[in-house]
């Protein structure tokens, strides 16, 4: 028998930004397609997404990272359909026995009780309210959501206990919550996030395929800012040699579009994505493919990733450094100015119908 490619043929993966489905770290056996003689090669037909249901029993997951600005996030779906080929969770589907390629943009995992489990924690005794980040793994407004309105239901629940949150997604169905969250947003309780990698359409369908387009993106931006809610621009991942030439006009774009913040994070590519990362960019562009994997290779410190704290994210060396001091330019003359802290002491735990009234 003759081995076969390992990447899948680009008709049976149509929309998709992974090229191959290597096993997981973690699994004993590798999947390696072989030709088994016969000389019958029939078409397999395109991957459609599969998802399946879990019932966790917690949703909030807590990190001591020093370089992250919360302590504590939840996410309603693992995996992610918007398929973007440079996502740093990726590796987490091999938690699964699942690969981080194509796996992770077809079998896609729902937590449909996660509203009953998160207002659970959240009135367990002597809980604390810090800002909860939603959405830091996966995008909560991939396409199922439409379906499964399971991210609706969580902001119900927080906006029942009064409790802070941030949004981060790149989805526009977010503006079907608009009425759950911009009377929130006047309580100070809520801000978004909303990442914007290139205004390239082309460059953006190639790589995050199954995401809003930028163009509809920056109109949701727009609508969101209308209603009240506080909007940060979020250029990441900005990838070298490919996108960073864009960040002066993304940054004004979403200014006038009504952003009220901005950030940026430069392209990280820990554990399985680099190796599809690479297989992605040499498929896609490659023409300039071995000048990107070097430029992310010099901001790393000649690795494809350094996981060295407070330096991971912002990378190294003297492009970081002129990126760096181009972002804080333009953020200045564009006026962008941070979120202002949202509120903690509204925090209130809703009793059951039933409870005896509280004296105070």
């Amino acid at each position: 028998m003759t081995e076969m490619p390992s990447h899948l043929p680009a008709a049976q993966r149509p929309g998709r930004a992974a090229a191959s489905n290597q096993a997981g770290r973690f699994e004993p056996y590798v999947r390696v397609p072989v030709d088994d003689g016969w000389g019958r090669h029939e078409p397999l037909p395109p991957l459609q997404a599969e998802v399946a249901d879990e019932r966790p029993r917690r949703m909030i997951a807590t990190n001591n990272s020093p370089d992250i600005p919360f302590d504590r996030s939840l996410n309603p779906y693992r995996g992610c359909e918007h398929g973007c080929i440079y996502c740093f969770a990726r590796p987490t589907h091999a938690y699964l026995g699942l690969s981080a390629g194509l796996d992770f943009e077809t079998r896609l995992i729902a937590k449909p009780t996660a509203p009953i489990v998160l207002a659970r924690e959240l009135a367990q005794r002597g809980y604390v309210p810090k800002v909860l980040a939603v959405g830091t793994a996966t995008d909560p407004y991939q396409p199922i959501e439409r379906d499964r309105r399971i991210m609706r239901g969580l902001i119900e629940v927080l906006g029942e206990h009064r409790h802070p949150f941030t949004i981060t997604t790149k989805g526009t169905l977010i503006e079907r919550d608009i009425d759950l969250l911009a009377p929130l947003a006047k309580l100070g309780l809520v801000n978004v996030g909303l990442s914007l990698t290139t205004l390239d359409a082309a460059v953006s369908r190639a790589m995050e395929p199954r995401a809003p387009t930028p163009e509809r993106r920056l109109l949701t931006l727009q609508r969101l800012s209308a209603c009240g809610i506080p909007v940060r621009v979020q250029v990441s991942p900005v990838v070298p040699a490919l996108t960073d030439h864009e960040l002066e006009v993304i940054m004004s774009a979403a200014r006038e579009a009504g952003a009220h913040a901005a950030s940026m994070i430069v392209l990280r590519l820990p554990r399985e994505v680099s190796p599809l990362f690479r297989q992605w960019v040499v498929e896609r562009f490659p023409d300039r493919a071995t000048r990107i994997l070097n430029r992310v290779r010099d901001l790393h410190g000649g690795r494809d990733y350094d996981p060295e704290w407070n330096t991971r994210m912002t990378g190294q060396g003297t492009w970081a450094q002129l990126l760096a001091a181009r972002f804080e330019l333009a953020r200045k003359r564009l006026g962008f100015l941070p979120l202002p802290p949202l509120q903690t002491d509204l925090f209130t735990v809703p009793k059951p119908p039933d409870c005896q009234l509280s004296l105070f």
